[in-house]
């Protein structure tokens, strides 16, 4: 069943946001220039805030654009940030730039996803990682998450999967805990649950060391991975959009696989 704005107080949800952020009543007031007095009425439903009050505690809160529409309905106002389809004429404009974008990183593979991990767009670099998987995965929607450590995905041919499969899920739960999205958490205990390698098989002969023992790209954790017959190595780096204004595009995310090494970037070439 529905629940009501009876049902839902603003003030539980923020201190739980509070809360989540480990950040003290004080500390709040402080942040948002009001005092903890006026913090702790708000918490506890002696004072409603007003519409303008309650952006300005997310922002400080750092709560995500969706949330933040939960937050004015939880108060009694209508949603300050609209949810627009990406297939929307209103997002023509960012649909060209994003497959500009993606096209220009060719041919190192790029992606977008959205706030699920679903992948809403890829270039034709991503097709040299993909060999071999199975086609339940590549259905659509994509999923990166399942794609990436299911036993019928990219997990098999992951020189580092330890590694990069203790990344992933870091990151996940992450995200599940800033987003406060059970939807996320199912994500998470699903991937979480596919099977692991039974040791950490980054730390043998296929990893690249400093002969020290140490990783050659301490500046970052390498995707090592099987493709084509050799070993690709990449870096990859996640953009998101600045001050988003819709749910939508709040969620989106670029990743994109860059070379760590020349053979890679050689590879890559040869396969345009």
């Amino acid at each position: 069943m529905a629940r009501t704005v009876d049902e839902v107080n603003v003030g539980s949800l923020l201190r739980g946001w509070r809360k989540l952020r480990r950040i003290t009543q004080l500390e709040l007031a402080l942040k948002a220039d009001s005092s903890a007095r006026h913090i702790s009425f708000i918490e506890t439903g002696r004072s409603t805030p007003s519409r303008s009050m309650v952006l300005h505690l997310a922002e400080h809160l750092d709560v995500p654009v969706r949330e933040r529409n939960s937050l004015l309905l939880a108060a009694g106002y209508s949603p300050s940030y609209p949810e627009t389809s990406l297939t929307a004429p209103a997002m023509t404009t960012l649909r060209a730039g994003l497959e500009q974008l993606l096209t220009a990183y060719e041919p190192h593979p790029a992606l977008v996803m959205d706030g699920m991990y679903e992948v809403v767009t890829a270039n034709r670099g991503v097709h040299v990682l993909l060999d071999g998987v199975a086609g339940h995965l590549l259905q659509s929607p994509m999923n990166a998450m399942r794609l990436t450590l299911h036993p019928q995905g990219l997990a098999p041919r992951i020189r580092n999967l330890g590694e990069w499969r203790a990344h992933l899920l870091e990151r996940m739960e992450r995200q599940a805990a800033l987003r406060s999205s059970e939807a996320l958490r199912s994500l998470y205990e699903e991937v979480a649950a596919y099977p692991a390698p039974a040791g950490d098989n980054s730390a043998g002969p296929d990893r690249h060391t400093d002969g020290h023992g140490l990783s050659a790209h301490p500046y970052a954790l390498p995707l090592r991975i099987e493709a084509g017959g050799r070993v690709l190595s990449f870096i990859s780096t996640v953009t998101t959009f600045n001050t988003p204004m819709d749910v939508t595009v709040s969620e989106l995310a670029v990743e994109t696989f860059l070379p760590a090494d020349p053979e890679t970037a050689a590879a890559l070439q040869a396969a345009r």
